[in-house]
């Protein structure tokens, strides 16, 4: 049997870069170093055929423990729900009141950054409180 040894999430997008650094700022998360010869990945990018300039983009937990976020363009525009999404674990360990103030605390931090606030579920008697948001782009992502 094989295992996996590593993941990576791959977002189409329109604006690759645009919306790496946004989620570098979410998650505290790293631009990798641009490739060897290069300064920055400005030098490099300019070093492509003009229909590959500005077509992917990356990052990563400088940590090494989350997965790579792989960011490419692609020419149509988001048009349904996604089928897979990002929960970004703000209340681990909380409940109740102290959670959901931890969880409106980043979601205030988040919308500073252009992420929309899509809904608040408040606690029930199944789950915990969770905010569900869109990134740049208006993809989902849940703060739990």
């Amino acid at each position: 049997m094989v295992s996996v040894k590593q993941v990576q999430v791959t977002f189409d997008c329109a604006k690759p870069e645009r919306l790496a650094r946004f989620w570098c700022e979410v998650l505290g998360y790293v631009v990798p170093s641009a490739p060897d010869g290069f300064a920055t990945w400005d030098d490099y990018n300019h070093t492509l055929a003009p229909e590959e300039q500005d077509a992917s983009f990356a990052c990563s937990d400088p940590n090494g423990v989350g997965p790579r976020l792989y960011f490419q363009r692609v020419p149509e525009g988001k048009v349904v729900k996604n089928r897979v999404h990002l929960c970004v674990r703000a209340g681990i360990g909380l409940v109740g009141e102290e959670r959901l103030a931890v969880l409106q605390a980043e979601r205030a931090r988040l919308e500073a950054l252009g992420a929309v606030c899509e809904r608040v579920m408040l606690a029930d008697e199944e789950n915990e409180s969770c905010i569900v948001m869109q990134d740049i782009e208006g993809n989902e992502f849940c703060l739990d």
